[in-house]
């Protein structure tokens, strides 16, 4: 029996449509811009985020990287959530690669106001301090629970950093997860940003790759930093196909991957020794604390009864629901729990 895997949703594989899509797919070498399915889903893609342009990067972290790069020289500030994925998971690359230093700001629930915004914005006329040229936000937002940013709040925010003459980098690894979870285009969401990078290998469930949108200069500039770093392809099109059959059939199911999850947090939720704040639960992502059982044991003792999971802190444990998992997935793995914590 194969094991229920809520470890990420990049351990989703791809679809039999996608599969064959891939086999099938007209080729040619993207570095020279000339693979026709890489150049079709950049042309999907960017109509999908609003933006004039796109390109195929191997992952999200590649994307966010140049997404700094893009927006802020070496020497300069960025700022960003203290628990974003930029800051909290990327391996210093923003100063190791882009000579770029983040300025960490704690929020409520992964969610920068205005006024934040601009109390952490840097006077120029102070040469003691770095000048600030750019911010990120995350939207969903990992570690605060997968919550989605009410539009009004993402829109403000983005007009504060406009307003103060800084570009906006949204970090939109499930973009799609939260357009689905407010009814919306992505391009609503990605409207607040200078460039925005999404993922295909979550839980639109691509075997690879992330996608980078923006103005047609500043993607021109990503494909050169792109390149830098390692991640130009040549026949990308074997992956840039799966690309293009998710963002045409894979989009409107993230509403199961959701119910998915709201069904495993209710369920979580009425066990002994666990606490789980329902009120987060808005999209894929489901955080949980254990009051009786440390983590890393909850989750060995769940991987030998099948159950797989994420353990990120002492008493922390993140379960996500993705393409792969069905709603008889959630009720074993409720019955696993119980039995790990009776």
């Amino acid at each position: 029996m194969a094991a229920i895997d809520f470890r990420s949703d990049t351990v989703t594989m791809p679809s039999p449509e996608m599969r064959q899509a891939m086999v099938t797919a007209p080729l040619g070498d993207d570095v020279f811009g000339d693979d026709p399915t890489t150049n079709r889903l950049m042309e999907v893609a960017a109509a999908r985020m609003g933006k004039d342009a796109a390109t195929f990067v191997p992952s999200g972290t590649m994307g966010n990287l140049i997404g700094i790069a893009v927006n802020a020289r070496s020497g300069q500030e960025l700022i960003a959530d203290a628990d974003s994925h930029a800051f909290y998971y990327e391996t210093a690359g923003a100063a190791a690669v882009c000579g770029v230093q983040i300025r960490p700001v704690a929020t409520q629930a992964g969610i920068m106001s205005p006024q934040q915004v601009a109390e952490n914005v840097r006077p120029r006329d102070d040469p003691h301090q770095p000048i600030t040229a750019a911010i990120t936000f995350e939207n969903t937002h990992n570690r605060h629970g997968g919550i989605v940013w009410p539009l009004a709040d993402l829109r403000a925010a983005g007009d504060a950093a406009h307003a103060r003459g800084l570009k906006v980098h949204l970090d939109g690894a499930r973009i799609f997860n939260a357009a689905v979870a407010l009814g919306v285009e992505a391009a609503e969401i990605a409207a607040c940003a200078d460039t925005v990078t999404f993922c295909l290998s979550k839980g639109l469930a691509c075997p690879v790759g992330s996608i980078f949108c923006g103005r047609a200069e500043s993607v021109e500039e990503a494909r050169r930093w792109r390149k830098r770093l390692g991640g130009g392809m040549r026949q990308v099109g074997v992956l840039a196909a799966a690309g293009l059959i998710a963002l045409d059939h894979m989009v409107d199911r993230l509403a199961e991957d959701h119910a998915n999850a709201r069904t495993l947090a209710e369920g979580l939720a009425e066990l002994p020794g666990v606490k789980c704040d329902l009120s987060r639960v808005q999209t894929n992502l489901v955080y949980f604390e254990l009051e009786r059982m440390p983590a890393p044991a909850f989750t060995d003792e769940c991987t030998k009864h099948g159950l797989l999971g994420d353990w990120i802190g002492p008493q922390r444990v993140r379960f996500v629901t993705h393409y792969g998992i069905d709603a008889q997935d959630i009720q074993s793995a409720l019955k696993i729990c119980e039995e790990v914590l009776s």
